[in-house]
């Protein structure tokens, strides 16, 4: 009896469980209205794993854990269409869309404006058609030649836009459902990031990319990639389903569990068609995924059978098509332009060309090793896409009509707007001037970081008023900073003289800071607290530092030869240096280091912060334990000396306990740093304590 009363209590919570998962999947994919954190969302999904691992006789194909982990199948069965998927006809101008309209009409024997057309954006994917038998997904296939696909179930279930089993209670016994796979700018442009990383191809477009990655034999795979699936069309439902119309059905899959696209609208006549057409294509590029068109239905679906079909497209349905986005153009020259950062991306400059209306003569080429894989030089003859918003990028090179004359593009080995040395140290991707405070292309960001509160911290000198200093040239290096009077500060818009008196007595002030703080200020690639930290526990003194080779860096503690690279490379800049003297003569200071009289408190201690505190930034926190010797960690290991957990703590406070870790709540941190920044001379100031 206790047997069996288990067991029911079992299969209550996995069924709570996934309950809640499929719910917060509908929210998240359909309503675009999240219901819960991703960490809440993981924890539940960890904890139905858990459960269906101990009893996998529970295992259901509906659950939401089975969205992934299918071994790769050995090529894809052929899937017969019960209903053919076919192509829609082509309109490509407002006369087009009218006559459609005319012809409709005509059929019908009615007056044009009498017409009601359910009308959506086209979406730039691939095309599939999911099958449900009693509320289970039971099959996927892509739209192949129209009467055979390819059966891709196993990567469809991966999709979490697609529901496995339909919301409601009066389900269909039947329904076959059409719609798109595709993947969002965002989505296209984190998953090449993160090839160009890893140093493996990129995708050329995010079409490219879906249709890719639902071929891919791997479930897996099609797990891993940011893939969304919306429904537009129903093939099959039940005679008592059945709606009245297009819209109608729209709904009915909305309330089912799909998401369907946002963007429909019902409207008359070809004064209509023409006008969402035109809507449509003034939003193109503000919407977060490719659409190449509109797509046209005769709403009401007792005219779309009247109407019926022609050999390969029906008569009551028509995609108007925008402008192609990709175009094919010639390299002119490639120049290199420097980021806020001092990153540098090679532009190609290119034969102007239309390109989705638009006039395009610049493209992306990201840097050296995306040049490399194009195999891109300069005389080329290439595709281009422009996108949305999304810069125009070179998509490939036509090598067929390379001519005799093409140029391999070289990285210049000088900044091209201040002459400095440009490094790109071991395998990193990106090529980067050592120009650093002296560069007039990173001047605004290099002031911002210089005067953050983490570095001299400021305060009253916001990004607004270093861009208008900066604009109007009054400040070139940190230094100028130091020599702004009052009274010309005045003279700026919305700078009143207090204000202005404020700033100047906050300038004054923050002359004196720590080195670490000046070390950190310098914005030195890759060097935060930490390093700047290390670098004056092993050092001492700012000369040291400056003068020490790449061998002496790289023994400093948690500095390795890529950072030590960067530090070594910033100093041995002139530029750099001449302005860390002029800082120094507008009496930027500093209290002397001793260095090996006390080990800090916390060296060897590695901490994890999870959660939001009460009293303390996530930032400030960090700093004052970094003060101590202490390294954190973004992530927990048996190593970890100890995790603080604010509220909403997830899953790093799980992993601590699990292991066995130290778990301090944010009133213990208080105390312990009160009691050691009380006793022990520290290399950065600590921040106060409210």
């Amino acid at each position: 009896m206790c047997a069996r009363k288990s067991a029911d209590t079992i299969a209550e919570e996995i069924g709570a469980l996934r309950a809640r998962l499929e719910d917060a999947n509908y929210r998240y994919y359909v309503e675009d209205a999240p219901a819960i954190p991703d960490a809440e969302y993981d924890r539940l999904l960890r904890r139905l794993q858990e459960i269906e691992a101990e009893h996998p006789e529970q295992i259901t194909a509906d659950s939401p854990t089975q969205r992934v982990g299918a071994p790769p199948a050995e090529g894809f069965p052929e899937v017969q269409h019960a209903v053919a998927m076919l192509s829609l006809d082509n309109a490509f101008d407002e006369q087009e869309v009218r006559a459609f309209a005319r012809r409709v009409a005509e059929r019908l024997e009615t007056d044009e404006q009498a017409v009601r057309f359910c009308c959506e954006p086209k979406l730039d994917g691939l095309a599939v058609s999911l099958v449900y038998e009693n509320g289970l997904l039971v099959q996927g296939a892509t739209r192949g030649d129209g009467r055979t696909g390819e059966g891709i179930t196993a990567n469809l279930r991966t999709l979490k836009s697609i529901p496995l089993r339909l919301r409601g209670d009066n389900l269909p016994a039947l329904l076959e459902v059409r719609g798109e796979v595709y993947m969002s700018h965002s989505g296209f442009e984190a998953l090449n990031e993160d090839a160009r990383a890893r140093g493996s191809k990129v995708f050329a477009n995010p079409r490219n990319a879906a249709a890719g990655s639902l071929r891919q034999l791997d479930p897996g795979i099609a797990a891993a990639r940011p893939l969304e699936f919306c429904a537009y069309q129903v093939a099959r439902i039940d005679d008592e389903q059945l709606q009245p119309s297009h819209s109608a059905l729209m709904h009915k899959l909305r309330e089912l569990g799909f998401r369907t696209s946002p963007e429909i609208d019902v409207v008359t006549g070809a004064d209509g068609l023409v006008d969402f057409c035109d809507r449509m294509g003034s939003r193109r590029d503000k919407l977060d995924y490719d659409i190449d068109g509109a797509v046209l239905k005769v709403d009401d679906l007792r005219a779309q059978r009247e109407l019926g079909f022609v050999s390969r497209a029906p008569r009551w349905a028509m995609a108007f098509k925008f402008p192609a986005q990709e175009q094919t153009t010639v390299i002119r020259d490639v120049a290199f332009q420097v980021g806020r950062t001092g990153r540098l991306t090679p532009v190609a400059r290119l034969e102007p060309v239309q390109v989705a209306g638009v006039t395009v003569s610049n493209a992306t080429l990201h840097n050296m090793d995306e040049i490399e894989r194009l195999d891109a030089r300069i005389n080329d003859t290439v595709i281009i896409r422009r996108a949305g918003d999304v810069i125009p990028q070179i998509v490939s090179v036509i090598l067929d009509e390379r001519p005799e004359d093409a140029r391999v593009i070289v990285m210049p080995e000088q900044c091209p707007v201040c002459d400095s040395r440009v490094e790109r140290i071991g395998d990193e991707v990106d090529a980067r001037c050592s120009g650093g405070l002296f560069c007039p292309a990173q001047r605004k960001e290099a002031l911002k970081h210089f005067s953050s509160r983490r570095a001299l911290d400021i305060d009253g000198l916001g990004t607004k008023l270093i861009d208008a200093l900066v604009e109007r040239e009054w400040v070139k290096t940190p230094a100028d900073l130091f020599r702004l009077e009052a009274s010309r500060l005045a003279e700026l818009p919305r700078m009143a003289q207090k204000s202005a008196d404020n700033l100047v007595a906050s300038l004054a002030r923050s002359r004196h800071t720590t080195l670490a703080r000046f070390i950190y200020a310098l914005g030195i690639t890759e060097v935060g607290e930490a390093t700047a930290n290390a670098l004056v526990l092993h050092f001492g003194e700012l000369q040291r530092v400056m003068d020490a080779s790449h061998e002496a860096l790289e023994a400093v503690a948690d500095i390795g030869p890529i950072v030590a690279g960067h530090i070594h490379s910033f100093f041995a800049e002139a530029h750099n240096r001449e302005t860390i003297e002029d800082l120094i003569r507008v009496g930027v200071d500093w209290e002397e280091v001793e260095i090996g009289e006390r080990e800090q408190p916390l060296t060897g201690q590695t901490w994890v912060l999870t959660g939001t505190l009460d009293t303390l930034t996530r930032d400030e926190a960090k700093a004052r334990l970094v003060a101590l010797g202490a390294k954190v960690s973004g992530s927990v290991s048996k190593k970890t000396h100890a995790v603080v957990a604010g509220d909403a703590a997830g899953s790093k406070l799980e992993k601590a306990r699990q292991l066995g870790v130290a778990v301090m709540e944010e009133q213990a941190l208080l105390t312990l740093l009160r009691q050691h920044e009380n006793t022990t001379p520290s290399t950065t100031s600590s921040e106060s304590d409210s």
